[in-house]
């Protein structure tokens, strides 16, 4: 069955946004300007297509339309300042847009353009990060609120300032070198995993995946990698990435539902983005100095454990417990903590590991986060404990808000009685 043209118009303006965005920026100059522009080909969308027909290549027709009313604003400006002329007056704001570099370090790639463009440091981190969230990933504000476990009016507040600063302090649209380029990595990395974690599992939504935005993550990984062959991180995030996207196929049932780690079918993980995630993180060791390593190398290492084991069982629990240690020690937070306790578990047993969540009880930043009442009732089952992990499960349910997460915890909390 064909797809009602108000959906596919959502379902491609949801895929193709980014890059209609990252295509017009290159025109406008300013990324505010092109997602209004990029809003206003997908009014004209919601117009043309119920009338007319879906077009066989939508996001093409999206780019085109959008690109079209983007030369229009340029060729008015032109004629506003052209007329301001006559009369002996000068509008700076009027020039039209520089030709494209011709510097052989140029990637030609609007979205790792506009990646850079929003992580410049006239931004907040935060600000940044919620900004190319917004732009690449087509995320709406509630999603990023939840990735961030921060607000919707926060995050709102962020993006609308974030735009507003870029076309104040009239930030170029390119891809920076030498120390602009270093100084604008660690966030622009930050982003780009976000992305990818959203897609990997969604906060909201009837579908916990969302391969596409996974896809856009792990290429622009790979274009960095490309891009900076000597930073260990770009390698680690990269193999990160890899480890994570090879076991995409076994994490969903045929109806969607959820699998969790220790039921999927390892016959299903792709074993080339594995060997890929290999490589890459042995780039990131052989690129490294002498010390710890980088967060995302670390995490790399932990995600090769569990893609190397054959089973389960066979998985080095220990090794990944001690990872996780490092990995608090690098970059600490309570998300790591978390992930240690559940290493800590496998490795040790339920009761130390309970004791490393119980502590965690009082995070501000986990207060609403489903996964730490749903770790403890994990824990709580394995020591006899059904009633209380009964409760967990249940709240662990009414926090989350994918339905598909939330019909798993809400089964899990249901067998507990008879687990």
């Amino acid at each position: 069955m064909r797809p009602q043209p108000t959906e596919a118009v959502e379902t491609v303006f949801r895929l193709e946004s980014p890059r209609v965005i990252a295509g017009v920026a290159r025109l406008v100059r300013d990324v505010g300007i092109a997602e209004e522009l990029t809003q206003d080909a997908m009014v004209a969308a919601l117009e043309q297509w119920p009338r007319d027909g879906v077009p066989d290549n939508p996001g093409a027709w999206l780019m085109a339309t959008a690109r079209r009313r983007a030369v229009d604003l340029i060729r008015r400006r032109e004629n506003y300042a052209r007329k301001l002329a006559e009369i002996g007056r000068d509008l700076p704001t009027a020039t039209p847009p520089p030709e494209e570099p011709a510097d052989p370090e140029d990637i030609d790639d609007d979205l790792l353009r506009l990646v850079f463009t929003a992580c410049h440091p006239v931004l907040s981190a935060e600000a940044r990060i919620a900004l190319t969230l917004r732009l690449l990933g087509g995320l709406t504000t509630p999603e990023i609120a939840r990735a961030f476990l921060v607000p919707e009016p926060t995050v709102a507040q962020r993006v609308v300032r974030a735009k507003r600063t870029l076309a104040r302090k009239n930030v170029a649209f390119e891809v920076p070198y030498g120390p602009d380029r270093a100084a604008r990595l660690g966030s622009v990395l930050e982003v780009i995993y976000l992305i990818f974690n959203e897609g990997y599992a969604a906060t909201a939504g009837d579908d916990w995946l969302r391969p596409a935005l996974c896809e856009d993550a792990l290429r622009l990984a790979r274009v960095l990698s490309a891009l900076m062959p000597e930073e260990p991180e770009v390698h680690g995030l990269t193999a990160l990435l890899e480890f994570q996207a090879s076991r995409t196929a076994a994490r969903t049932g045929p109806d969607g539902t959820p699998v969790l780690l220790k039921d999927q079918n390892r016959r299903r993980w792709n074993r080339m983005l594995i060997a890929r995630g290999v490589t890459a993180l042995d780039h990131a060791h052989a690129s490294r100095d002498v010390g710890l390593p980088g967060p995302y190398t670390l995490q790399a290492a932990i995600a090769a454990c569990h893609a190397t084991a054959y089973t389960y069982e066979d998985t080095d629990w220990p090794r990944i417990a001690t990872l996780y240690g490092l990995l608090a020690a690098r970059a600490p937070s309570p998300v790591v903590e978390l992930n240690r306790a559940v290493a800590v578990s496998m490795a040790e047993g339920p009761a130390p590991a309970l004791a490393l969540v119980d502590a965690l009880a009082a995070e501000p930043a986990l207060r609403d986060y489903h996964l730490l009442p749903s770790v403890r009732a994990d824990l709580l089952l394995r020591l006899g404990r059904r009633a209380e992990a009964r409760a967990e499960f249940d709240r662990a349910a009414s926090l989350t808000r994918n339905e598909r997460e939330r019909a798993l915890l809400a089964r899990r909390a249901r067998e507990t009685d008879t687990a």
